[in-house]
């Protein structure tokens, strides 16, 4: 299998499957140096919501944030980074789990070349995604409503720290 790279000792490294912002991979290094790019996956059966914990707006983002949500049929693209088990805590807190902003949760992703990996993730369980929810309850078009559920940003123009952070790096290496 191609996936063959994942050894060293049981315990050592484990798989997270990202699907938002730790697509990126200096995003993801920031506070997680170990991740090394694995495989492109796919997680059956879900699909990518944007939507704000408890209703509220994030202070990092400012705006909804990436969460994977169940249903049937549907698929979310994502990267499968190999991480070392010491990041595990920077990873947890990145995404909030103290907080109980995300959850960590397990998932069984197929790769490209048909490989199943089990992997870590992460979802916003106490979330309102809040634009597509108002245009369902209303019954506006389906049409329009496949756009919103495909517009992945919240014309925000001021900055933020984390992209700021991530650009100063891309920067850096060019």
């Amino acid at each position: 299998s191609s996936i063959s790279g994942i050894s060293g000792q049981p315990g050592e490294h484990f798989l997270y499957f990202a699907y938002g912002s730790n697509l990126l991979k200096e995003r993801l290094q920031l506070r997680n140096p170990s991740a090394e790019f694995c495989c492109v996956a796919r997680l059956q059966d879900f699909r990518l919501d944007f939507g704000n914990y408890q209703g509220v707006t994030s202070p990092s983002w400012h705006g909804g944030i990436a969460t994977i949500v169940p249903s049937p049929g549907d698929g979310v693209w994502g990267v499968v980074w190999k991480m070392h088990a010491r990041n595990r805590s920077s990873l947890d807190k990145q995404e909030g789990v103290s907080s109980g902003t995300y959850v960590p949760i397990q998932v069984d992703v197929r790769s490209l070349e048909g490989d199943v990996l089990t992997c870590s993730s992460y979802q916003m369980l106490n979330y309102e995604p809040v634009i597509c929810k108002g245009a369902r309850q209303n019954g506006l078009p389906p049409d329009y409503q496949r756009k919103l559920e495909d517009i992945e940003t919240n014309d925000y123009k001021g900055p933020v720290k984390v992209l700021q952070e991530i650009e100063a790096i891309i920067n850096e290496t060019l």
